[in-house]
């Protein structure tokens, strides 16, 4: 199987090329690829804590789904550990709905008498990613007082998974 591509090929965010054909099949992305983030609510989805960490983006980006989920899982892993399944309310606020395309170009040997060239790609669907604008939420952190230190540990993990800057701001219920 192929390597993924870094992903500063689509941190951007741009208008991508749209195809417009005179045989309308060919002007839709034919195959959605799977998102691989298994859930975005966990821990007590009942209860309202007074205190909430946020995780917000200090720039415009796209996050790839696999980033998402990377951050997801180490931030939950050390919410659980510390704080038990009862103990916070962690919530993925984006979703990635924005289908990434890529333009596969033969290489190697001989490779000159397939490749097509790159203007107007349209290319074929890798993967998802979601469009997230400055100072839009991230991720949500909802806990007690006594555990907003071990929250803001979590969410500096999440944010080392993730594309681009982000910052921790909190919140208190009203």
């Amino acid at each position: 199987m192929a390597r993924i591509r870094k992903f500063a090929a689509y941190r951007r965010v741009e208008r991508p090329y749209t195809r417009i054909s005179k045989f309308k099949k060919k002007s839709y992305i034919k195959a959605n690829p799977r998102v691989n983030i298994v859930r975005f609510a966990m821990g007590n989805t009942k209860k309202k804590f007074p205190y909430q960490l946020e995780l917000v983006s200090k720039q415009d980006l796209q996050i790839r789904h696999n980033a998402i989920e990377s951050a997801r899982m180490s931030c939950n892993r050390l919410l659980e550990s510390k704080l038990g399944k009862m103990g916070y309310h962690f919530k993925v606020r984006v979703y990635p709905f924005h289908i990434l395309r890529e333009n596969p170009l033969a290489a190697g040997a001989g490779a000159d008498r397939f490749s097509t060239g790159m203007k107007h790609s349209f290319g074929k669907a890798i993967g998802n990613a979601a469009r997230v604008k400055k100072g839009q939420v991230i991720v949500s952190v909802g806990v007690n007082k006594q555990n907003l230190k071990v929250a803001r540990t979590a969410l500096k993990r999440a944010q080392n998974k993730l594309p681009g800057s982000c910052s921790i701001q909190l919140k208190e219920a009203k």
